[in-house]
């Protein structure tokens, strides 16, 4: 889960990490208000959404004036903000952060993330801040330091130290580097996080360690132990398929294809949509209905997928352990009756009570098209896919 740039510095600035002031405001007169609660001569007014590249599209802006304030949050809000990571659909901006102006001397990059190779957290940071680590790591790899803590201990001072050596920070700035990186780590693994972000992290004019950026991601799956992490999130940032199917308890992922993929495991989800892109199809979503799925969960699942008006085909692959396939076989014919499905549908079932789901299937009189495995069950449904497209774009002619 990914939380606003103005709550994670409220989560850090708690965990002893010094960040400029700043407010948050939901109009164009209350962003000039806040400006002036801050006072000073120069604001920054930043787009509240989760992406970054922000700056490049438009969604942070340096203001001198109420007047131009008023003018940068009328361009932002209501509006779409599409970056390299949004895609061309773009994220909705409904709230921006009005903050105070700062005298920069130097902009440092700085990360944690969970390095999987270790199986530790992984401190990344760069003397080249402002910039996408990923532009840092292209153009100077040099410039990049990484340490990796052991759990045992934490983040020990002495190798905090040794990372603000290494990006070249005057000793009088030691000891504050090292409390932003104890800070950022604390809040790291005290809140479940799989991502902190600072960029770019400053050196001011009056000689201060600042975050002037942050991100911060959670692991959704420790949500229930962190209710105050999982009160920040915001829906309206997210897309609206996959946020349904959370608060159902399922796991979705929606892509661009057009064939929808009901599976139970993450390995055979993925396999099923190597295997519809392999037969010539593309896969519309990832949605894993998970172990012991009742007829009511399969038939959830169902209309989840069907909400998407992209799907012209749905393939169930089930291969059932903890599942029963006539439990999954249950929900197919139930969802199928609801909803009055027009599209396609191919059921592929294997494992516990497969014979029992097989059976349900052909008595239920529903045009289900059935599948002995994994390959014939992607070709018949890019098959019907093409198919219907082939008839539909006929009646068009016709017409």
């Amino acid at each position: 889960m990914d939380i606003h740039e103005y709550q994670a510095k409220e989560i850090l600035s708690g965990f002893g990490v010094e960040v400029p002031p700043g407010a948050l405001a939901y109009s164009p007169e209350q962003a000039a208000y806040r400006a002036r609660e801050l006072g000073g001569e120069k604001w920054v007014v930043k787009a509240q959404v989760h992406t970054g590249g922000r700056g490049k599209a438009g969604g942070v802006k340096l203001c001198g004036s109420d007047s131009e304030i008023f003018d940068a949050c009328e361009d932002m809000f209501g509006r779409k903000l599409v970056t390299h990571q949004t895609g061309p659909e773009g994220k909705g901006v409904y709230r921006v952060y009005v903050e105070a102006g700062v005298q920069i001397e130097r902009e440092i990059y700085l990360g944690l993330v969970l390095d999987r190779s270790s199986q530790r957290v992984m401190i990344v940071a760069s003397a080249e801040g402002g910039m996408e680590i990923e532009e840092i790591s292209a153009e100077r790899p040099d410039s990049i330091v990484r340490a990796t803590v052991e759990p045992a201990v934490g983040l020990r001072e002495f190798q905090a130290r040794e990372i603000a050596f290494a990006l070249g920070l005057m000793p009088s700035l030691v000891q504050q580097m090292v409390r932003t990186l104890q800070g950022c780590y604390r809040a790291f693994t005290e809140l479940d996080a799989t991502m902190v972000e600072i960029n770019p992290l400053v050196v001011t004019g009056d000689g201060r360690i600042l975050a002037l950026d942050a991100k911060m991601s959670f692991d959704d799956n420790a949500l229930f132990r962190r209710p105050q992490i999982s009160e920040l999130r915001d829906k309206s940032q997210e897309d609206p398929r996959e946020s349904r199917a959370a608060d159902r308890g399922l796991s979705y992922v929606g892509l661009d294809g057009n064939i929808g993929c009901i599976v139970n495991g993450a390995g055979l989800a993925m396999a099923t949509m190597d295997t519809i892109m392999l037969s010539g199809g593309a896969p519309a979503n990832f949605l894993d209905i998970g172990g012991g799925a009742s007829p009511e969960r399969v038939a959830k699942a169902f209309r989840l997928v069907l909400s998407d008006a992209k799907v012209q085909a749905v393939l169930v692959n089930i291969f059932a352990g903890i599942n029963r396939c006539d439990w999954v076989a249950e929900g197919v014919v139930q969802a199928l009756r609801e909803l009055q499905v027009d599209i396609p549908v191919v059921v592929r079932l294997a494992g516990t009570n497969v014979e029992e789901g097989q059976k349900i299937l052909a008595q239920s009189g529903l045009p289900v098209i059935r599948a002995s495995n994994l390959m014939e069950a992607a070709q018949r449904v890019v098959g019907a896919w093409k198919n219907d497209v082939a008839q539909a774009t006929e009646v068009r002619a016709a017409q």
